[in-house]
């Protein structure tokens, strides 16, 4: 399956903050906040986030990004799949149901 066919999850163990003119991730751990591990996300991270809603597939977020960003659809779909993968990787993100 095309990676822009997928739909994501947030998980219930990621708290989102903007602080200033920062982005953070903060994993909860055993409900505390694990400050030794907090990611800083860019601004197009901190919106990949924001619409990653379990609903949505990863080619809608893309078109959206098109619309808010001026980039070419090659940059989104660059940035996205890299996102996606760190947000993965750190375990913020689970892989919902397609359609």
């Amino acid at each position: 399956m095309n990676y822009l066919d997928k739909v994501y999850s947030k998980s219930d163990s990621i708290v989102f903050r903007k602080i200033a003119d920062e982005f953070i991730l903060v994993p909860i751990r055993q409900n505390v906040g694990d400050l030794e591990s907090i990611y800083t996300l860019n601004e197009t991270g901190a919106r990949i986030w924001e619409l990653i809603d379990g609903k949505i597939k990863v080619r809608e977020i893309k078109e959206k990004l098109i619309e808010e960003f001026e980039v070419t659809p090659e940059e989104v779909e660059k940035d996205i799949l890299e996102h996606l993968v760190q947000l993965e990787k750190i375990k913020a993100i689970t892989l919902g149901l397609e359609d």
